[in-house]
């Protein structure tokens, strides 16, 4: 394994493990109380619980299927839309839900569609929404017009696919797998908008 395969794969379970500690911790505080007995922090133990263990489990079908090894479940997009769906839900909230239009029509980009969705997730502010589009063999994921988001990030974005650098730092660990994986795919990807990304595949 090279450095830099190492340094991504260092980067990704850094990554990994920050986005479900918190909801794990979540978990281990409501099996305390349920040890202790206390009755009346039944309603609160059930919610947490809930909660909980439905973004784990959201959250661990996407990384499963965006990190790890392509299976069957790559290949059937209905799939993958419903993973990504349930994935930006775990992110947002009742009040700021993070919405998915999936128009992918080609199973060859679903991976690189999948770590687009969490890059531009990452930028948006008090939800929004996010579009893939599929045109004549070109793939964009970009955040609706009206979605609000972190013009530093996506400034940091654009930098770091313009110079193609690692860099220590796990927040853009999904980008850099990204990028590794289109060079062994085959596939180029490009920043459109002068605004955020898009992140345009072809």
């Amino acid at each position: 394994m090279s450095d830099s395969n190492a340094l991504i794969a260092d980067l990704v379970c850094t990554r990994i493990s920050h986005d479900l500690i918190g909801n794990i911790g979540a978990v281990a505080n409501a099996v305390e109380l349920l040890e202790e007995g206390d009755m009346d922090f039944m309603d609160d133990i059930r919610s947490i619980l809930k909660t909980s263990s439905s973004v784990l489990s959201a959250r661990l079908k996407f990384f499963r299927m965006a990190f790890g090894l392509d299976n069957a479940n790559t290949a059937d997009l209905r799939t993958v839309a419903a993973v990504c769906e349930n994935y930006l839900q775990s992110l947002g909230s009742p009040d700021t839900p993070i919405n998915l239009s999936f128009g992918l029509d080609n199973p060859r980009y679903a991976k690189a569609v999948m770590l687009g969705i969490m890059i531009v997730a990452d930028t948006l502010i008090r939800g929004g929404k996010i579009n893939v589009l599929a045109h004549e063999g070109k793939v964009v994921v970009m955040p609706d017009k009206n979605a609000r988001f972190s013009e530093d990030k996506a400034a940091k974005i654009r930098e770091l696919v313009q110079d193609g650098k690692l860099e220590n730092n796990a927040q853009f660990a999904p980008l850099f797998y990204l990028l590794s994986l289109l060079r062994r795919q085959g596939i180029k990807m490009y920043v459109v908008n002068a605004g955020f990304p898009g992140l345009m595949f072809e």
